[in-house]
């Protein structure tokens, strides 16, 4: 990705790609998920740098739920999300069980690069 191979980037690299399920992660969550594994902390700042570097190369997908929140997915294909409001948890849909009928025009000037579904879910019991 021509991204500089630190020892940093190393670290988190391997945390969030060696892995065989999806992982829905926020740049906070992430820190603290390494950090209290390791000896050598990790700012937050090289975590904020190198997540967005990753997304910048095609390596994560960054999802903003309804409070604004980024959260970021290693999964970069196609997909929908429901978010959990009380957990605060993102789950991946498949692409096709939602059927989208039609779609505006994108503004004079701008293409459609891909459509983000996520859907807000709570407990049942409210």
């Amino acid at each position: 990705s021509g991204l500089r191979p630190t020892k940093q980037r190393v670290k988190i690299a391997e945390f969030l790609f060696d892995r065989e399920k999806t992982f829905h992660f926020t740049v906070e969550e992430l820190d603290q998920l390494i950090n209290c594994k390791i000896k050598e902390k990790i700012s937050l700042a090289t975590f904020y740098n190198t997540v967005h570097s990753f997304k910048k190369a095609g390596h994560l997908k960054e999802i903003l739920t309804n409070n604004n929140k980024s959260f970021f997915d290693t999964h970069t294909g196609a997909h929908h999300h429901f978010f959990d409001l009380q957990n605060k948890k993102l789950i991946d849909i498949d692409e096709n069980l939602i059927k989208i009928k039609e779609i505006p025009n994108a503004p004079k000037g701008k293409a459609i690069k891909d459509i983000d579904v996520v859907i807000n879910i709570e407990s049942d019991s409210h």
